[in-house]
């Protein structure tokens, strides 16, 4: 703690965790660290294999191997040092090691939000104006797209930085939970924190309910298109291309909803704290395979790879 004048400063917080459960700190650290593995390993795999077949090389796949990336980085900026807080006597963090993580957390989290998106007016585009997919997503407009998604994601989080900068912290240093949550930050403040909780909730409608309705847009007419396709066959090959990416939006969505609405009270339950590990963590893992099992081009260039390996 640092002294100003007549009031103490924090310069760092105390990161509970999973502390509420000392007898199998071993048996979650394990379990954590696994999924930590499935999830590197699934997306780099997911991302090379993208790279490397030539076939895959199409916009809905240029969208999937940049969410796989934000997936891979996303996961990264927590779970280590949630790895690395299992064998510590004293998890503490640093305010300024607190703000960076935030920092990364919330963007990549405002970027995939942004990207499912872009992946679902992509499917739009496929669906519902088939002659004229390859003229609308051009390679140019799906690169600026997911710049946009990036740049979107920092300039959002960077406001919200800013805004928990202004504060001061003199009270409680505890934050129970296992990251830097912004919600529960800004409740530790012995400041008015009326303004960081107001850009909150409108970067929130404006991520999460603004892109909701746009992918709900899409669906809508995806659906209608797929209603006219006349033969069964064609109508089950629309459907499959979108299954997956359904899939994902509402497995990102609800968790992420649940989430936000339980944590903006600024107390974490430790039911919340292994919900939130299902949205951090989880949904990263599942992402890769949510998209492989049952698109036939990624299981094809899987096959063509082991073949070539074999070869080898």
């Amino acid at each position: 703690m640092k002294g100003r004048g007549n009031v103490t400063e924090i310069t760092e917080f105390i990161l509970l965790g999973f502390s509420d459960f000392p007898r199998i700190t071993a048996l979650l650290f394990v379990i954590f660290l696994l999924i930590y593995i499935t999830t590197l390993t699934g997306n780099l795999c997911l991302i090379v294999l993208i790279r490397m077949d030539s076939h895959l090389h199409t916009p809905m796949y240029f969208f999937l191997s940049n969410l796989s990336f934000v997936d891979l980085c996303y996961v990264t900026s927590t779970v280590p040092k949630l790895l690395v807080s299992f064998f510590q006597e004293k998890k503490t963090i640093s305010f300024a090691a607190c703000v960076v993580q935030d920092f990364f957390f919330t963007m990549l989290a405002m970027s995939e939000s942004c990207l499912m998106t872009a992946m679902a007016y992509d499917r739009y585009a496929a669906i519902c104006n088939p002659l004229l997919y390859a003229s609308i997503m051009s390679p140019n407009l799906c690169l600026r797209m997911v710049m946009g998604c990036y740049m979107a994601g920092f300039t959002g989080t960077l406001s919200q930085i800013c805004a928990l900068l202004k504060l001061h912290f003199c009270g409680p240093n505890v934050i129970r939970h296992f990251f830097c949550d912004i919600s529960q930050i800004i409740h530790l403040s012995c400041t008015d924190a009326f303004f960081a909780e107001v850009l909150i909730a409108i970067l929130a409608t404006i991520f999460g309910i603004m892109n909701a309705l746009v992918i709900m847009t899409s669906y809508f007419y995806i659906i209608l298109s797929i209603v006219k396709i006349t033969s069964t066959k064609g109508r089950s090959k629309a459907f499959n291309t979108c299954a997956s990416h359904l899939t994902a939006v509402s497995l990102f969505y609800i968790s992420g909803v649940f989430v936000y609405i339980r944590s903006s009270s600024g107390v974490s339950s430790s039911f919340e704290r292994f919900a939130s590990m299902f949205y951090i963590v989880v949904i990263p893992m599942l992402n890769p395979l949510i998209y492989s099992l049952r698109n036939k081009d990624i299981k094809d260039a899987m096959k063509m790879l082991w073949r070539k390996t074999c070869t080898c």
